[in-house]
Formats: C-alpha cells, structure tokens, sequence
C-alpha cells in the first residue's frame, strides 16, 4: 500500500467575548504582540431535553498591527471572531517549572461590538507581516514560526452580521 500523506491543515475560526481586556508588550527585538483569553460559548440539549450551555476557554495571541488594533480597541467583554492556526508553545516558569499552553496565532480578527471612529470601515484588521524566526516572546518562551502560507479568498456567512472570511 502507497504511503498516505495527510493534508497540511491548520485553520482556526473561532467566535467568542473577552474574559478581560489584552495584555500588550514588545518583545526583546521590540515586535509588538497582544494577548487574550476569549469564552466561547455552545448551547445544546442534554439527553432529558434539557438546555445546556459548555464553554471553551481558548488564549488568543496577535502580532505587529494586528497586536496594536487589539490592544487599542478590545476590552473585556468584547465579541471578536479570530481566524487564525493553533500553536503550542512551551517555557520554563521562574521557579523552574515546565508550562506549556495551546492558543491560537491570530491571522485576522473582526470587532463584533459597533464600530467607533478607530475602526475602519469593516471593524477587520489582518496580519499580513510575517513572524520572524525564532523570537523570545517576552516570557521566556521561544516562538518557532513558519512562514504565512497564501490564503485562499473564502465567501463563507457564519451569521455574524454577514461576516465574509
């Protein structure tokens, strides 16, 4: 049997609100870069019928203008939908423990909140710089990124407002 090649995929869309307001810095070669945690939540019937409700934590990380736009205008509570690819990263806590976490690297954020006048006409803001190779990432971490792939143009609606991707 021909050895099977798995498609190299990893696309993120995710809708949610900020738990609370990003944090902001620049790491040591001064690219800026915005953090936050984001609930994203999901309704569903239990077996009896009844409605529940699960919720999904997930850390969102955003470089250069896109890191800027975030830290400018979100706040805890806003609603953002993220695209974006997931990322595990790993450090070593000042008391020596080994952390490790799993978020998202944000390619492109859309503000769900009404727009005001530091948003542009779409309330979008896209990273289309690259991450340099090999950068601290401020904690102590040490980020590893491949270089952005061509997106294709998608036309999907999520019923967000008429979000187009």
């Amino acid at each position: 049997m021909a050895d099977l090649r798995m498609p190299d995929i990893n696309t993120v869309i995710i809708v949610g609100n900020l738990i609370k307001d990003p944090t902001f810095r620049s790491t040591t070669s001064g690219v800026p870069v915005a953090n936050f945690t984001i609930a994203s939540n999901r309704k569903f019937k239990d077996n009896s019928g009844a409605i529940k409700e699960d919720v999904c934590f997930i850390g969102v990380v955003a470089w250069y203008k896109l890191a800027e736009s975030c830290y400018e205008n979100l706040r805890k509570g806003s609603a953002v939908l993220v695209e974006g690819e997931l990322q595990s990263r790993c450090w070593k806590t000042e008391d020596g423990f080994n952390r490790n976490t799993v978020e998202i690297k944000a390619r492109r954020i859309q503000f769900l909140n009404h727009r005001d006048a530091r948003h542009d006409e779409a309330g979008i803001y896209d990273h289309d710089a690259e991450v340099p190779q090999d950068h601290d990432g401020g904690d102590g971490s040490q980020f590893s990124e491949p270089p952005e792939q061509p997106r294709p143009d998608t036309d999907f609606d999520f019923g967000y407002r008429g979000i187009k991707l």
